[in-house]
């Protein structure tokens, strides 16, 4: 009986992840003539499911070309141009377009969330946020991560000058050399970059403050897939098809650690050992709504961020009804 049990138990486990793993609608049909997708891309671990989109795209007559970027900046910026047709950018990117006027851009869907912990240099203390005082953190001013730590200290009563801001440009390996060097005493930085220095022991999580994706004002999610306004609006079908193979993709992964673990060192091109440290903090599927844009839009007008209140404006340009109708919501 007990080996029934098991048996039984590892067939309904096995049910639960196909079920999983198939949890959207069937895939579309091919396009009556061949069409081609230019998808923009950072090499980030919580859009890995973008390494997977190709075949089923193929298999619905639609050719993917590629165009990688290195801030979620200059994704929005190629959105904008109609130089891509998609692209994962920064949840705050709707607000940023909408204060510089323009309609231009689609939010289709979130990408996944995390738990985000300053990053500290081996052998200096942070576990208070006294301990801030006179430390040296490397930010990425403007970017998703800063304004995300920006408005958990407004939400703390901790003032911004209570540490040095260091400001860099650029991609994550520019904090990681930095914090190596002994330049900075911490970082405010993203996936993998974050994992990489602390699997290399060079680095730590300051687990014992907040944590600083819960900030009510800019949210848990650590990317936005979106459309060019155009593309979205004279290639809709097109869209659906990418938004059902990026989603088709995202569910498999998520329901199997290790494919996840692999896509995301391919896709990055990181060793396996930091992929599968990074992979335990990144939880697939989006969770951004247009409450959630609202509300960043209002931040970012308030701390002056951007300088024209769009609250209504970054909300209307999200729109994750194809999400919906491809998970069957």
């Amino acid at each position: 009986m007990r080996i029934l049990r098991f048996i039984s138990a590892a067939l309904i486990t096995c049910v639960g992840v196909l079920q999983s793993a198939q949890a959207i609608t069937p895939m579309p049909s091919p396009m009556p003539t061949k069409e081609v997708i230019t998808i923009g891309y950072v090499k980030v671990g919580q859009v890995s499911p973008l390494h997977l989109v190709e075949e089923d795209l193929k298999k619905m007559n639609i050719e993917v070309k590629r165009a990688e970027f290195v801030r979620y900046a200059d994704a929005r910026t190629s959105l904008l141009s109609n130089s891509v047709d998609v692209s994962v950018v920064g949840p705050a990117d709707l607000a940023i377009a909408a204060s510089q006027g323009s309609k231009n851009i689609v939010g289709l869907s979130g990408v996944a969330s995390s738990p985000k912990y300053l990053v500290v240099r081996k052998g200096v203390t942070i576990n208070t946020w006294d301990d801030l005082k006179g430390k040296k953190i490397a930010v990425a001013p403007g970017s998703a991560v800063w304004f995300a730590w920006a408005m958990t200290l407004v939400e703390n009563n901790i003032p911004y000058n209570t540490f040095t801001a260091v400001n860099i440009q650029g991609g994550g390996t520019a904090f990681v050399q930095a914090l190596k060097r002994g330049d900075i005493d911490a970082m405010l930085s993203w996936e993998p970059f974050e994992s990489q220095v602390v699997a290399e022991g060079a680095a730590y999580f300051a687990t014992n403050l907040v944590d600083y994706s819960k900030s009510k004002a800019v949210g848990q999610e650590l990317g936005l897939l979106a459309a060019s306004g155009e593309a979205y609006s004279k290639r809709r079908e097109v869209i659906k098809r990418f938004m059902w193979a990026y989603l088709n993709a995202e569910a498999k992964l998520a329901a199997d650690s290790n494919a996840f673990i692999n896509t995301y060192s391919q896709f990055t091109g990181l060793p396996l050992e930091i992929t599968r440290e990074s992979h335990k903090l990144i939880k697939l599927g989006g969770v951004l709504d247009k409450a959630q844009v609202s509300r960043l839009a209002e931040a970012s007008f308030k701390q002056g961020v951007i300088q024209t209140d769009v609250t209504k404006a970054a909300a209307d340009l999200y729109d994750d009804s194809l999400a919906k109708e491809i998970r069957g919501r």
